[in-house]
């Protein structure tokens, strides 16, 4: 998973506790997440110990009972909706780990962007849907289908929350996930219980091992996490299936999807696994082969996105760069698809509240989830609202939660543990502001919402923020309660960037991108620090196995050549460090 975290250590003493902002809590078991963590941080001075220890903290926290908010008025604690001792029993022992064992099994190491070895893989994906009895059903799902290169995931969780503050069940669909593969498969906004997911999960894999053959193969990861969605969403009877297509849209294979209600395209750009130019050796003649699949320009990327659209189905997307909306606009045409372009939400509309998702672009993506839900509810039957932007809406939208997008983390409490370093640094806390953003478009969005974030904390309004708990401390981007004050103190903050990206990625373009906007609004980074993916283990893991501490065969190659670019940015300024996790 690519992953961009920044770290704000600010200098001067505060009291209060860690703040994880979610309205719906993920739950992870402690031990799940202890050892994930422990073999994450490697201190090397004082300031490294600091962020070890904040994430000590964060797991203590997210192992506790924690109470859901399913919606703005009705909340739901952790446990219910679980299945039946009877349905256990068909479980092995250990199941989960078991589970996540046999997805593993499913990696086949082919790179994102790789044309899959077989041609018809949509042909497949209809017959395990046969195997599992879910092809007729698929039609009653009533789905909400996006594609885009930006904003997908965004764009999917503000339709869940609009749709549930109208009373209505929703199944969500998304990739990836960040720490359990449950992530991936919302009901009613919460990841599905771990006892649902063992039992559809064992159900799928049974009959389509019992069918397997050598023509038709157990799926690839993702093929049979998009089935497994399909069967938990029917299984569990939701009134609307949002569905976020997982790579391009025409050959994704969400796309087996025949009766959509309404189909949405986020922002296209030059995403550099969505231009999904590989190669690969060809067996015959040896040497390096370059494949295109979905295309090296934005016109045919947008080609594969409108892919999804379906004839006389509405569609929506956002305003595009015109050689993709012409695209865009041509293939509507030929399918007799209703398709509008959505606005920019105004922020006047929303009565005084904010997006929970931060960031400016994230007005294209509500202004696109309202359009779908809207859409949605009237060819259900479900629409009787006069206005067009009605209170429901606004409550979902300023609701609406999404880990690790524009995600702002604050630990004030990690110096109860180290007291030696409270007496070194003289105090203070640590910030962390997360995001996904993987794009050149994405990343400079990003360094906006952070600039604009972290000049917003240290000004006065800011500046004293008491944290109290968890649910008070921030929100996607945002700080709570600005108005309590616990002393007239002035911040002076470092900014710390910890970044991986995946090696399909032009960090030569990412890196600079990021330096340059943040640059641009006056926020510079004091430190850098380059860490390896977790998916280095290809396991689709819990989290809760336990992986070796011992890094010393571990290959850092790509984080030093991370380091290198960042070092001919920075010109030898500043102070570099290869942070191992």
């Amino acid at each position: 998973v690519d992953m961009l975290m920044i770290a704000s250590f600010s200098m001067y003493p505060k009291c209060g506790m860690i703040g994880v902002s979610h309205s719906n809590r993920r739950h992870f078991k402690s031990t799940i997440k202890e050892k994930w963590i422990s073999t994450q941080f490697h201190a090397y001075n004082s300031f490294d110990n600091v962020i070890g220890s904040a994430y000590t903290n964060i797991n203590n926290i997210v192992g506790r009972r924690f109470v859901y908010k399913a919606s703005s008025e009705v909340f739901f604690e952790r446990g219910n909706n679980v299945v039946t001792n009877g349905q256990l029993q068909n479980f092995p022992s250990s199941s989960y780990e078991a589970a996540m064992e046999k997805l593993s099994s499913l990696i086949t190491h082919q790179r994102r962007g790789e044309k899959p070895p077989v041609a018809n893989k949509l042909e497949k994906m209809s017959m395990y849907l046969k195997i599992l009895g879910l092809e007729e059903d698929m039609n009653k799902l009533n789905i909400i289908h996006v594609a885009g290169t930006k904003g997908k995931g965004s764009t999917c969780i503000f339709c869940e929350a609009i749709l549930r503050e109208c009373g209505i069940r929703t199944g969500v669909f998304t990739s990836p996930h960040l720490i359990d593969v449950r992530e991936r498969f919302r009901i009613d906004g919460i990841d599905i219980s771990e006892d649902k997911f063992l039992e559809y999960f064992w159900d799928c894999w049974n009959k389509l091992e019992e069918k397997a053959t050598e023509q038709l193969p157990m799926p690839p990861l993702f093929q049979f996490l998009t089935i497994l969605s399909f069967k938990i969403f029917i299984s569990e009877q939701v009134d609307a299936a949002i569905i976020e297509v997982g790579l391009g849209g025409r050959e994704d294979s969400t796309n087996v999807i025949k009766k959509p209600t309404v189909c949405g395209i986020t922002s296209l750009g030059m995403d550099h696994t969505e231009i999904l130019v590989t190669l690969r050796i060809d067996q015959k003649k040896g040497y390096l082969k370059r494949l295109n699949f979905a295309g090296d320009t934005l016109g045919q990327i947008a080609s594969h996105k409108a892919g999804i659209f379906k004839p006389k189905v509405p569609a929506f997307t956002v305003p595009q760069l015109p050689e993709a909306m012409d695209v865009i606009l041509e293939r509507a045409k030929e399918l007799m698809v209703p398709l509008e372009v959505t606005e920019p939400l105004d922020c006047n509309q929303m009565k005084g509240l904010k997006l929970r998702l931060s960031g400016d672009h994230q007005f294209y993506n509500a202004a696109l989830a309202v359009s779908l839900s809207r859409c949605w509810l009237q060819r259900t039957g479900n629409w009787e609202k006069d206005s067009n932007l009605p209170d429901e809406f606004i409550r979902g939208l300023s609701t609406a939660n999404l880990s690790g997008r524009a995600q702002i983390v604050c630990d004030s409490s990690l110096y109860s543990d180290c007291s030696e370093i409270m007496s070194e640094n003289s105090g203070g806390e640590l910030i962390f502001y997360l995001d996904g953003a993987h794009s050149p478009e994405s990343i400079e969005a990003c360094a906006n919402w952070f600039s604009n974030a972290i000049k917003g904390y240290k000004s006065p309004s800011h500046s004293s923020v008491g944290v109290v708990n968890a649910e008070e401390s921030s929100e996607n981007g945002h700080f709570l309660n600005e108005n309590k004050t616990s002393g007239p103190f002035e911040k002076s903050c470092r900014q710390i960037l910890l970044f991986n990206c995946l090696d399909v990625r032009n960090p030569n373009i990412l890196l600079p991108q990021l330096v340059n906007t943040c640059a641009s609004s006056g926020v510079h980074f004091s430190r850098a620090l380059f860490v390896p993916s977790i998916s280095k283990y290809t396991k689709v893991t819990s989290g809760a196995s336990v992986i070796s501490s011992d890094l010393s065969g571990l290959d850092l190659s790509w984080q030093f050549n991370l380091h290198t670019i960042w070092e001919k940015i920075m010109h030898g300024k500043g102070m570099l460090y290869l942070f191992i996790l």
